[in-house]
């Protein structure tokens, strides 16, 4: 049973301007990393990619170091990518469960989950590496916030895919849950990928795809109003 009431959304269509926003910002960093000198790129990336030896301190409770202006790097490290199937495959999944999930969620309140699930699950994956001096760079985190947050809000629904079928494309309808497998199998093979990715650890997916869940259910009341009003 859906956690929402269902409600006819299909009058109040607008233009996802959170996940366009998302997308240009992704695609607009990698290019410019793109079109720098290697060695300028890995400054780039390890200046404002999420290094946990640059965020905390072993030794230090964590409580002391966390109004360290260096945590916007949280935040900044969502939008590089270390290459482009590193980008494609995040975009690629974040279009596919972020466009519903926007739609239910109002655009400012699902940029505010992929912010803050991004956020969360850099700061989770920081703390697992404490000391390390690799950056954790991409979306996946917030992405998979996202994911949790389709979960929550469409739990049994299927979403329709244009696949190329011999000489034909053809429209199919798969579960979500199909989806959620090889995104996670795609995030599985990315861990094995090597340095040249960033530090891409299981805490960061698990971290935001919990936050993900609980930001849905906290603004389940919204949603209602939202839908309603």
């Amino acid at each position: 049973m859906n956690l929402f009431v269902r409600v006819d959304t299909r009058r109040r269509s607008r233009l996802c301007w959170a996940t366009l926003l998302i997308v240009v910002l992704c695609v607009v960093c990698f290019v410019a990393l793109a079109l720098s000198a290697p060695a300028e790129r890995l400054a780039i990336m390890l200046h404002w990619g999420t290094v946990p030896a640059h965020l905390f301190t072993a030794g230090v409770p964590i409580w002391q170091q966390l109004s360290d202006p260096a945590l916007l790097r949280l935040a900044t490290a969502l939008f590089i990518h270390g290459g482009w199937l590193h980008l494609v495959s995040n975009l690629l999944f974040l279009v596919i469960f972020s466009l519903p999930a926007e739609r239910r969620l109002g655009s400012p309140r699902f940029l505010l989950l992929f912010l803050m699930g991004g956020v969360v699950a850099n700061l989770i994956g920081a703390i697992s590496l404490t000391g390390a001096r690799v950056a954790i760079i991409g979306c996946s985190g917030a992405v998979s916030a996202v994911v949790g947050a389709y979960v929550t809000l469409f739990p049994r629904e299927r979403l329709g895919l244009v696949l190329p079928l011999g000489l034909y494309l053809e429209f199919v309808r798969v579960p979500a849950f199909l989806l959620i497998g090889i995104w996670a199998l795609v995030q599985l093979l990315f861990s094995y990928a090597g340095a040249s990715y960033g530090a891409v650890v299981w805490w960061t997916h698990i971290g935001g795809f919990l936050f993900g869940i609980v930001f849905a259910f906290f603004s389940r009341g919204a949603i209602v109003r939202r839908l309603r009003g």
